[in-house]
């Protein structure tokens, strides 16, 4: 998931927003890694033949991205058939449930089954996935290890929209361009994946609804009620549930036939060589439903970079990733041209206003955050949500 971002994006006529006290990246667990590594060493010893006698060194945890499952490097060096072996290896652990996590449940069994799926059928470059572990006794939670991939990953904190050196920011339009098409051919390629080619029976969504994309709301909306819990509803994010259900597309129609969702598609969970995808990473909000449900979040997330860019007086990326371009790319790439694109981003960025109220309550706790007199403030981006419900923000959207 996307980060908070510790600059202060907000237009200073919102002074009761949700106030960041830190610079530092939001707390995300309190794990010892050095712990981590020893036990993850013990454990490897079990899978690995007999005499393989591993060590796990380099134990280090990724800066910058990710706010859901704990993400862990480590390096493990073995005897394997009397030889030497040496490989790069990357943990994802569920986080510590005590700690507000992002979401209710963590299924790792089903993130490692949808890259094994991804991997095994497409083309879509996904690491290797090697071993899944349910045993919390091992190391305090599930996990599972993949194969570590070199690349560069488009950065959260800052974002790469914002004038300060990054990789992104730096390239030419010829390379932003590729960039993107890369991505957009990725999304098309975990499209290619439906109900009807393979068994995807474990990514049904257990709510009402007569299609893939009615039950997809419904599960945003019982995360809604379960991110408010016992404390005060916002009612923004309350009208804009309110507006999403009201306004929703005609599957088949409106939009595409269900295939598998990527969930959190986005330039930020995938890695890059060249410009050109070399991984697609983060498969915790992997489900069901039509494509354009991914469009619209790889849409938003850049319109949120952007505007908090914009917000502080910067250019941005006015030209890239926009909504229009991603859905040419998107029809050369499958040779299906998506359905309109509003009613999704619109999706994206009110699902997104319910993952920041649980992010920033997740950063009140930790210190990192003062408690808003207004609870509408805890959304970062709420000027945009209130925008999108009164129609005005899409004057400057090309879609």
């Amino acid at each position: 998931m996307t980060d908070a971002n510790s600059t202060d994006p907000v237009p200073a006529n919102r002074p009761e927003r949700a106030v960041i006290t830190s610079q530092a990246p939001p707390t995300t667990t309190t794990r010892d890694s050095a712990e981590l590594g020893r036990r993850i060493e013990a454990w490897l010893a079990t899978k690995l033949a007999a005499g393989a006698n591993p060590e796990v060194c380099e134990v280090r945890k990724p800066q910058g991205n990710g706010m859901s499952s704990e993400t862990l490097l480590f390096t493990a060096k073995w005897t394997e058939n009397g030889a030497p072996t040496e490989r790069r290896f990357v943990a994802r652990i569920e986080p510590e449930l005590d700690k507000i996590p992002v979401f209710p449940t963590y299924d790792l069994r089903l993130q490692f089954d949808v890259m094994s799926l991804v991997g095994g059928a497409t083309k879509v470059p996904v690491p290797e996935t090697l071993w899944y572990e349910e045993d919390r006794s091992i190391i305090g939670a599930p996990f599972f290890v993949m194969a570590r991939i070199d690349g560069e990953v488009p950065r959260d904190v800052l974002p790469y929209t914002f004038p300060d050196p990054n990789w992104v920011i730096d390239g030419t339009p010829e390379q932003r361009a590729a960039l993107q098409q890369s991505a957009v051919a990725a999304l098309a390629g975990v499209h290619a994946i439906t109900p009807e080619t393979h068994d995807l029976a474990f990514l049904a969504y257990d709510e009402p609804g007569a299609t893939s994309l009615e039950r997809h709301l419904a599960t945003w909306e019982r995360y809604h009620e379960w991110v408010i819990g016992d404390g005060e509803p916002s009612p923004m994010l309350t009208a804009c549930m309110t507006w999403l259900r009201d306004n929703l597309p005609v599957e088949g129609t409106d939009t595409g036939t269900a295939r598998l969702s990527w969930g959190d598609a986005r330039i930020g969970n995938m890695m890059f060589a060249d410009y050109d995808v070399v991984a697609v990473l983060d498969w915790e909000m992997a489900g069901i439903a039509p494509p354009e449900v991914d469009l619209g979040w790889m849409a938003y997330l850049h319109l949120f970079f952007q505007d908090l860019t914009t917000s502080l007086g910067a250019d941005g990326l006015a030209d890239f990733m926009r909504p229009a371009d991603l859905a040419a790319a998107y029809t050369e790439a499958s040779g299906r041209p998506p359905g309109d694109l509003k009613w999704h981003i619109a999706y994206a960025a009110m699902r997104h206003g319910v993952i920041m109220r649980r992010v920033t309550e997740r950063s009140i706790l930790f210190g990192e955050a003062e408690r808003p007199a207004d609870i509408d403030d805890m959304v970062i981006h709420r000027a945009t949500l209130e925008a999108m419900l009164d129609g005005t923000y899409w004057s400057n959207i090309a879609l």
